[in-house]
C-alpha cells in the first residue's frame, strides 16, 4: 500500500491504494500559508482516522499543479513515513508517450489520469477531470497522450456568475428537478448542471469526429459525480482514477 497525494489549486487529495483496492480518498484545502509541520499533522490525522499506520506504507508519491507547496508537502510526508517521497515530474517514467509541443508543460495530474485510464480501460480514451478547472485529455489507440482541452471548472463558473450578478446569491450544486427551471435558483442550477453535462456530450462528439473513431470516456475529479448522471453520452465515473495512475507510476519507478 502507498500514500498517493494530488495537490490541486483548491484541494489536496490524499488516498491510500494498492493493487487490490483504494482504502480511502479524502480532501484537504490547498493553503500556501501552511507550514511543513502543519501539513504533516493534517495528513497524519487522516491516516489515524482510517487506522493506517505509517510504518505499513511502502512509500508515497505526489503529483502537483501548485509548485509553491509541492516541496512543503513532500517534506511533510517524509516526516510521517521516514522514506523518500516520489514526485511526478519530468524524468519520471510513465510508460506513455506524450505527443505535445512541450511535454514538460503537461500537468502531472493529467499524466496520472491518463496512465490510470490506460491501465483500466480500452483505448482510445477521452478523460474528463472536473475540479477547479475541467480538463480533458485524449489518448489515442496506440496509448499516446495526444492533447486535450481546458475550460473553466463547474464551481469556478458558478462562483464567478454569483459574484458578478447582483441578483444571484450563492447556489448549492444540487441536482436540478427539471431542465426548464421555474425560479431563479432552479434556472441557475439547471444551467450549471445541465449546461456542463451538455458541454461534456458536445466535447465527446467533436473529439470522436477528430479521432475518427469511438472512444472510451472516463470522468473523474471532485465534481464528476454531480455532472455524469446528466450526460446523454456513455461516461464511466471513476473517482479513483488519478490514484490508480499514481500507483502505476510509483511501481514503474520504485526500483
Amino acid at each position: 500500500m502507498i500514500l498517493a497525494i494530488d495537490i490541486g489549486n483548491t484541494n489536496i487529495v490524499v488516498g491510500c491504494i494498492d493493487k487490490e483496492k483504494t482504502y480511502f480518498i479524502e480532501r484537504l484545502s490547498s493553503d500556501r500559508s501552511k507550514t511543513e509541520l502543519e501539513y504533516a499533522i493534517m495528513i497524519k490525522n487522516v491516516l489515524d482516522i482510517y487506522g493506517i499506520e505509517p510504518v505499513k506504507l511502502e512509500g508515497g508519491i505526489i503529483c502537483s499543479v501548485v509548485p509553491q507547496i509541492t516541496q512543503i508537502v513532500r517534506l511533510a510526508v517524509k516526516k510521517i513515513l521516514f522514506k523518500e517521497i516520489m514526485v511526478l515530474e519530468p524524468g519520471i517514467k510513465t510508460g506513455m508517450n506524450i505527443l505535445m509541443d512541450n511535454p514538460a508543460q503537461v500537468g502531472s495530474d493529467l499524466i496520472a489520469d491518463a496512465v490510470g485510464a490506460i491501465s483500466e480501460y480500452p483505448t482510445p480514451l477521452i478523460i474528463f477531470d472536473m475540479g477547479t478547472a475541467t480538463t480533458v485529455c485524449v489518448v489515442d489507440k496506440n496509448k499516446n497522450y495526444i492533447g486535450g482541452m481546458i475550460l473553466p471548472g463547474i464551481r469556478t463558473s458558478l462562483d464567478a456568475l454569483t459574484a458578478k450578478a447582483a441578483q444571484l446569491s450563492s447556489i448549492e450544486l444540487a441536482a436540478p428537478k427539471r431542465v426548464i427551471g421555474k425560479n431563479t435558483v432552479e434556472c441557475t442550477r439547471s444551467g450549471i448542471i445541465n449546461g456542463n453535462a451538455a458541454c461534456v456530450d458536445g466535447i465527446i462528439t467533436r473529439m470522436e469526429e477528430e479521432l475518427g473513431e469511438k472512444a472510451t470516456v472516463v470522468a473523474t475529479g471532485g465534481l464528476a459525480k454531480t455532472i455524469v448522471p446528466f450526460c446523454k453520452q456513455e461516461v464511466i465515473l471513476d473517482e479513483d482514477l488519478l490514484l490508480k495512475g499514481l500507483l502505476c507510476i510509483y511501481d514503474k519507478n520504485k526500483a
